[in-house]
């Protein structure tokens, strides 16, 4: 296995590690997440970010230049846990970076300062994609057979999708395996999961549910798991980071902004910069905002409201655990037109303290309304995205409010996911009278009822 990168324990008292090849999602001394560490002197990484120029557009059929052509593996130098030649790839990661001059004006921002990191544009129709690649390419390099997640969505379309082209030893396709929660799921990524050929589980009960479900039950069921809890799958999502900064010609933005869910692009957008700075290849940070959706809003409850910090890798558990007890006893679960995030447990809690902390952050939440009004301006402007996409934005909108961002700063918003993975509720907006809505007109079937609908003479 590689001796270059290993697996270690986030919190500061414990500092365990473990190998590449030892399958776990927590710490067997404390519990704690895990990261993957690299001992750079041995890995030899680039001296600059233009390093990776040499690597654009490469379309051939070798597989050398199908990992080129990888908005993920040609950064394979930054996240080496495997070798070039053992990545699984169908072509993730080729988003591009948009400028949104209209979508700035409507929000009172200069020409030239908005930007959209638009992933809808990945196989799947989402981020997960960036990060599925990384984890199908350890779960292949450790002989896996099965793989599964829990999902709103996303995760389950991405790895239903990956278990397809995903060999085993034997040749056969990887099964996957879906559990999905009995309430709130967007149809259209349902219909993919179902369409790749996942095994799709739905279990009595929410996200967090599942998530409690598959856990106990990976060892004796042999599965793999491939939600973020897999510190694997985030080190693919760094590389959503370092599109960015070429795309800016690796100048550094003043914000990020995203969405937050589960909180693993959080964490890895963290990690990917503190990585950067550690090797000298950044000088500085972009600021990071984690933005839930109002019924989804553990960590900005924790954070803004309660005082939650990393404190050094010394957060507080006793706090986290507090909270969740008094909601469980409350019967509260998370809700929020925004199914992708609509999550009241995030496993990734811990990471994405560390990310505001390295990042100078903060955290809001918006009203559903606010999100679907966001998606709306979005849309309007020719950036489609999914509800949990819009939040975002929304967040972009209160930050500039509260002169928290100001109208010439560069922000960066993520766009996670595409505009077709829930067109329900972008019907359910338009004609249902949203502040921003575009319904459609009704017109009789001759020429003049439609010139008087067109206002033409």
């Amino acid at each position: 296995m590689n001796t270059t990168a290993r697996q270690e324990c986030i919190a500061a008292d414990c500092g365990a590690t473990y190998d590449l090849g030892d399958v776990l999602f927590a710490c067997r001394k404390c519990g704690a997440l895990l990261d993957v560490r690299y001992d750079w002197d041995r890995c030899e990484p680039p001296k600059s970010l233009h390093f990776f120029e040499e690597r654009w557009g490469a379309r051939k059929a070798s597989h050398e230049s199908r990992l080129d052509a990888s908005g993920v593996w040609r950064f394979h130098d930054l996240l080496p846990f495997a070798v070039a030649g053992e990545a699984v790839t169908i072509g993730e990661g080729r988003t591009m970076l948009q400028q949104a001059d209209g979508l700035s004006s409507a929000m009172g921002m200069k020409p030239g300062r908005l930007f959209l990191q638009y992933e809808g544009f990945n196989p799947s129709g989402s981020f997960k994609d960036n990060g599925m690649t990384a984890a199908f390419t350890m779960a292949r390099k450790l002989g896996k057979r099965r793989v599964a997640c829990a999902s709103t969505g996303n995760t389950s379309a991405s790895l239903a999708l990956f278990a397809r082209h995903t060999p085993t030893v034997n040749g056969e396709p990887m099964q996957a395996i879906v559990f999905v929660g009995g309430g709130k799921i967007a149809l259209g990524k349902l219909a993919q999961a179902l369409d790749y050929g996942a095994k799709t589980i739905q279990i009595d009960g929410d996200f967090d549910a599942c998530m409690r479900i598959i856990e106990a039950a990976a060892d004796r069921l042999q599965l793999y798991v491939v939600n973020s809890v897999n510190p694997f799958r985030l080190e693919g999502q760094k590389t959503i980071m370092y599109r960015v900064l070429e795309a800016l010609n690796w100048e550094v933005p003043d914000w990020i902004i995203v969405p937050g869910g589960n909180l693993g692009n959080s964490s890895a957008f963290g990690k990917a910069f503190m990585e950067l700075k550690e090797l000298g290849l950044v000088d500085r940070l972009p600021r990071l905002a984690i933005v839930n959706a109002t019924g989804a809003n553990t960590l900005y409850d924790l954070y803004e409201n309660r005082g939650l910090r990393w404190n050094g890798g010394r957060w507080d558990r006793e706090m986290i655990d507090g909270f969740y007890a008094d909601r469980r006893a409350q019967g509260l679960a998370a809700t929020t037109i925004a199914s992708a995030i609509e999550i009241g447990r995030p496993v990734n809690l811990p990471k994405a303290l560390r990310s505001l902390d390295a990042m100078n952050g903060g955290v809001r939440q918006v009203s559903d309304e606010a999100i679907l009004d966001a998606k709306a301006m979005v849309g309007a402007h020719g950036y489609g995205c999914e509800p949990a996409s819009a939040a975002s934005v929304a967040g972009l909108r209160l930050l500039l409010d509260e002169k928290t961002v100001s109208p010439s700063d560069r922000v960066v918003c993520i766009l996670t996911g595409h505009a077709l993975k829930d067109p329900d509720a972008t019907i359910r907006y338009h004609q249902g009278g949203g502040r921003l809505a575009n319904a459609p007109v009704r017109c009789a079937a001759d020429i003049e009822a439609l010139a008087r609908v067109l206002g033409a003479s």
